[in-house]
């Protein structure tokens, strides 16, 4: 599993401002290639303590459908921790 921070980035989570779980990135089409390793994919959404977007964490696996609610449940309140 690959660990990235990617600060501004546009893209569905940014948009809608909520967490994003891709079962199967190559089915989609808001999905933005940064490894071409990736098959699932689960983007969550990082605000500042006024309500701005900061950034997204984005996390990437060589599995389909590798994430769940349960990730993103436990990875939002991980988010939770850097707002500033």
């Amino acid at each position: 599993l690959e660990f990235r921070r990617v600060l501004f980035r546009s893209g569905t989570t940014a948009k809608e401002r909520q967490t994003q779980i891709v079962k199967n990135v190559h089915e989609f089409a808001g999905h933005i290639a940064c490894d071409s390793d990736s098959n699932s994919e689960i983007v969550i959404p990082i605000f500042k303590r006024n309500h701005d977007l900061w950034g997204v964490f984005d996390f990437d696996s060589t599995k389909i459908a590798n994430f769940d609610e349960l990730d993103q449940k436990y990875l939002e309140a991980i988010s939770n921790v850097f707002k500033f």
